[in-house]
């Protein structure tokens, strides 16, 4: 009986220690969603930005995604956001979508422009670029290489066709009258 309670005691300290760092996590790690106002902005492509990725200035989070459609007048991706109402945007504000690391997750940088005026709520950013895709740069990479070598390659043919080969045979023709000078001759 008395190893049973201990075993039990035991087991409610782990309970509570495991949520108290559950509760740490969550306040520490900022994944609770954002309240405030919306916003939109429309890219040609979003590259796996989804809701509830991170909005963010410098690097601190201030709002969240809270959908993603597509526009049916001009076929953009629509993204809208909830910005923390304490934060004013001013209205030239600049969206770009970044990437956190190599290994995906992304997230919408915002950069406030000098715009005495402020984006108010449902209002539309202008200035938008989307993310680069990786993929792509390495194959415009590798295939800019490829074409390097095929140039250079291209280049030295037609080097070699235009300019005639140089010999290294003596040149022919009268003989001068330089005198002949004997080299058998010993002192």
């Amino acid at each position: 009986m008395k190893r049973s309670v201990v075993e039990t005691v035991l087991g409610a300290v782990v309970l509570i220690v495991a949520g108290f760092f559950l509760v740490f996590s969550y306040n520490t790690a900022n994944v609770k969603s954002v309240s405030g106002y919306e916003v939109t902005a429309d890219f040609s492509g979003i590259g796996g930005l989804a809701v509830g990725d991170d909005v963010e200035v410098s690097g601190v989070k201030i709002g969240s995604i809270t959908n993603v459609s597509l526009n049916p007048e001009n076929y953009l991706a629509r993204v809208h956001m909830s910005i923390d109402p304490s934060i004013k945007l001013p209205d030239d504000t600049a969206a770009l979508i970044s990437s956190q690391s190599l290994l995906g997750g992304r997230y919408l940088s915002l950069e406030p422009g000098s715009s005495e005026e402020t984006l108010p709520p449902g209002g539309h950013i202008q200035y938008t670029q989307a993310p680069q895709n990786l993929e792509q740069l390495l194959g415009q990479f590798i295939f800019s290489m490829q074409k390097g070598k095929d140039d250079n390659a291209a280049e030295g043919e037609a080097g070699t066709a235009k300019k005639p080969a140089r010999s290294m045979a003596l040149p022919t023709g009268p003989k001068t009258d330089a005198p002949e000078t004997d080299d058998s001759e010993t002192y």
